[in-house]
C-alpha cells in the first residue's frame, strides 16, 4: 500500500512514536472542539488545519522573493509560464490562463501590468488575426531568471527545514493525495 514511502518514517507516523512536537494553535484548536462537539470527529483538523497554515506561511515566504524583483505572485507565475514555454517564450493568452489557472479576465490585468513594465510585449497570432501572443521581452527574459534562480534556492531553504526522508515521504503523500483529488482530470502545470 505504501511501498513508495521509506519504511522506518511510515512506522513511526502510523504507531506515534514520531517526534512529538508542542502543542500548536490547530491542537488548541481541536482541544476546543473535542470539548465543545465531542460528537465529532475533529481530527481532519490536524492535518487540514496545519496544512491551510503551511500553505499561508510557505505563500508569504515566496513572495518575499517576488517582491525582490517587484513582481507579484501572478506576474512571476505568467513570467515563469512563458520561459518554460522555450524560446521564443510566447503563448496565447488563453493558454497562459490556463497554465496558471487563473480567469482570462485576471490574465489580461498580469499582461497589461507586466508589459507596462516592458516585460513582455503583445503581438497578432500569425495563425488568427484576431488572437494575440504575449512573448518574453529579453529584460523579461533575464529578469525571470534571476528570479527564478533566487525563487529555487529560496524553495531549497525551506525544503531544507525536513530532512531528506521526511521532504520523501511528504512528496509521495501529498502526490498521491491530489492524484486522487483531481480524479481523472488532467494534471496541473505548475
Amino acid at each position: 500500500m505504501h511501498e513508495d514511502i521509506p519504511s522506518e518514517e511510515w512506522r513511526a507516523a502510523e504507531s506515534g512514536t514520531s517526534e512529538r512536537r508542542p502543542e500548536d494553535r490547530v491542537a488548541r484548536i481541536q482541544a476546543d472542539w473535542r470539548r465543545e462537539r465531542p460528537d465529532l470527529d475533529v481530527s481532519p483538523q490536524g492535518v487540514i488545519g496545519r496544512l491551510h497554515s503551511l500553505a499561508g506561511r510557505l505563500t508569504d515566504e515566496l513572495c518575499l522573493v517576488y517582491g525582490r524583483y517587484g513582481l507579484g505572485e501572478g506576474e512571476f507565475d505568467v513570467l515563469c509560464a512563458l520561459r518554460r514555454a522555450g524560446a521564443p517564450y510566447e503563448r496565447a493568452p488563453g493558454e497562459l490562463a490556463a497554465y496558471t489557472m487563473v480567469t482570462t479576465g485576471a490574465m489580461t490585468k498580469r499582461i497589461d501590468r507586466l508589459e507596462r513594465a516592458g516585460l513582455v510585449t503583445r503581438r497578432r497570432s500569425a495563425d488568427d488575426q484576431r488572437g494575440r501572443i504575449v512573448a518574453l521581452t529579453t529584460p523579461g527574459r533575464e529578469l525571470i531568471d534571476r528570479a527564478f534562480t533566487d525563487h529555487m534556492r529560496n524553495e531549497r531553504k525551506l525544503l531544507d527545514l525536513m530532512t531528506p526522508a521526511e521532504a520523501a515521504v511528504l512528496e509521495q503523500l501529498l502526490g498521491s493525495w491530489l492524484a486522487r483529488l483531481d480524479g481523472d482530470r488532467p494534471p496541473g502545470n505548475s
